[in-house]
């Protein structure tokens, strides 16, 4: 498929981050999805504690 055909067709996304980026498209009237997703982190103790500073948890 040529990149200007894709362009014509009806655009459906499925989001796996900000509820923000779901919610902007919803008011342009695009359907989307949103996926509840997390990085399977917890069974490394280093990367788990990166996400909880990230997150804002201690």
């Amino acid at each position: 498929m040529l990149a200007n055909e894709l362009f014509k067709k009806e655009l459906k996304v499925i989001n796996i981050g900000l509820l923000s980026f779901k919610e902007s498209l919803d008011k342009e009237g695009v359907k989307t999805i949103q996926i509840d997703w997390k990085p399977p982190a917890t069974e490394d103790e280093e990367t788990l504690d990166a996400l909880k500073k990230l997150l804002g948890n201690k």
